[in-house]
């Protein structure tokens, strides 16, 4: 594109030095590209005298048709900046099913109705381990709870995700005592299988428990807590997900002193120098809507 730039540029001015100048470029690049598109048509498109470059009848032609093509590619350069720059449109947006169903679906209700010229397709569920599948199959934006350390995404901490040790009362009515975390080995397990080793945390230190009997395991926390309701065993959970639970009885809090992971909720899309703006001000809106309402017990 830039050769045809020049070739235009010596048609409408007459000169290499002209066009050189309009360019930005030097004029002995400009003769450069000049000869060759030449070699490259085959054919002769500019006269070459001491006083001035002028076209041949070729050459005439070729500008015609190549000022044609430069005008319909500014065209669309000037569209598609338009669209880039305008809040408008389609936004489509996945993330993990047990966050969709809870806070994420709620931000994102509020931003369609706050924004309506932004169409939202938002799906829960059908996440890839692999990170650049949501952009292989058509999102702008994915959510994940795992920490991504892929520099060629672009990448922003929207929140952060505070989780529990719990189990029904029905549990730990006949279960062994659990004074400690050691004492976790004794007892039946509900897992997920991002996490065979479980984390706490106790007064700035971290405690790993390493799940001896996982009577459960699944890759929905929306799963585990149907069977830590049922009274099937422990179960390390987004306090979210069971904040309901907590607060009606139907699951107890254990080692309270402990607190759990400290993990965070990320938004990724699509990596290149300039963000949508649509995509900019999804994710200023959400971030913004976590910090009025954040993922803890006290959260709304």
């Amino acid at each position: 594109m830039t050769v045809m730039r020049s070739f235009v540029g010596v048609g409408e001015h007459g000169a290499f030095s002209h066009a050189a100048r309009r360019l930005g470029i030097s004029g002995s690049l400009v003769s450069r590209h000049i000869a060759e598109l030449e070699k490259q048509l085959g054919v002769r498109l500019v006269n070459r005298t001491a006083r001035a470059v002028t076209l041949t009848a070729v050459g005439r032609r070729y500008y015609d048709f190549s000022r044609r093509i430069l005008d319909e590619v500014d065209a669309e350069d000037e569209v598609l900046r338009g669209i880039h720059d305008k809040a408008e449109g389609p936004l489509a947006v996945i993330c993990p099913k047990w966050i969709g169903h809870l806070d994420l679906g709620e931000a994102i209700a509020d931003f369609a109705v706050d924004h309506p010229k932004i169409h939202v397709r938002f799906e829960v569920g059908g996440m890839s381990e692999r990170t650049f599948d949501f952009l292989d199959k058509g999102y702008d934006i994915a959510f994940h709870t795992r920490d991504l350390r892929d520099s060629t995404l672009l990448v922003r901490r929207v929140a952060d995700i505070e989780y529990v040790l719990c189990a029904a009362p029905a549990y730990l009515k006949t279960a062994p005592p659990l004074t400690d975390p050691a004492s976790v080995a004794e007892h039946d397990c509900l897992v997920h299988l991002n996490d065979p080793v479980w984390h706490l945390r106790h007064h700035g230190e971290e405690v790993h428990i390493k799940v001896l009997s996982t009577v459960y395991s699944s890759n929905s926390y929306l799963t585990l807590r149907k069977a830590a309701v049922r009274g099937r065993g422990l179960a390390l959970m987004p306090e979210r997900t069971v904040q309901a639970d907590l607060e009606s009885g139907a699951l107890h809090r254990v080692l309270p002193a402990f607190d759990g992971p400290a993990r965070s909720l990320y938004a990724v899309h699509s990596p290149g120098s300039h963000t949508m703006r649509k995509v900019r001000l999804f994710l200023d809106y959400v971030s913004a809507w976590f910090r009025r309402h954040p993922l803890t017990g006290e959260g709304s």
